[in-house]
């Protein structure tokens, strides 16, 4: 396992529970020639995964305190939670979403806004559609923004 003392670069941290693109991370970080961790909870583990995955206990924020306690400046953080993205942007680390899209600093407080205001109206029994499926489009955005980051801090 790879410690933070031992890191030089961006390592791309990646909460693997429920991600859907973990190929495509792999790919990429090949092709750039970076670490990359999956971090997944111990609920999840499964035989066919080496090294690079990192269990962590099944409580609820776990994989997201594990992530939290060891990104860097420059590192890359793949996650649908908008509160891990909200707690990692202020470390000058890049977070985005399965999707494509990349969290901002200067937008992280609306989204948690609007996350607080949906969560407020679920526990009033209103409940909003889900997210839309996950499509090829979402997938080929992600590699697209995953690589532009990659082509902006990896040459510098």
């Amino acid at each position: 396992m790879v410690t933070n003392t031992e890191r030089k670069g961006t390592t791309i941290f990646v909460d693997a529970d429920a991600c859907p693109v973990k190929q495509e991370i792999i790919s990429v970080a090949i092709k750039y020639s970076l670490p990359y961790l999956f971090i997944a909870s111990y609920a999840h583990k499964s035989n066919k995964h080496d090294e690079r995955w990192i269990y962590v206990d099944p409580d609820k924020e776990s994989a997201d305190l594990y992530i939290m306690n060891h990104v860097k400046k420059n590192d890359i953080v793949i996650t649908q939670d908008i509160g891990l993205a909200s707690l990692v942007l202020p470390k000058r680390v890049f977070a985005l979403s399965p999707r494509g899209k990349e969290y901002k600093e200067e937008a992280i407080q609306t989204a948690l806004d609007f996350r607080y205001l949906a969560a407020k109206a679920r526990r009033r029994g209103k409940y909003e559609k889900g997210p839309k499926p996950f499509t090829e489009h979402d997938r080929q955005s992600f590699i697209n923004k995953l690589e532009e980051i990659l082509s902006n801090i990896v040459v510098k």
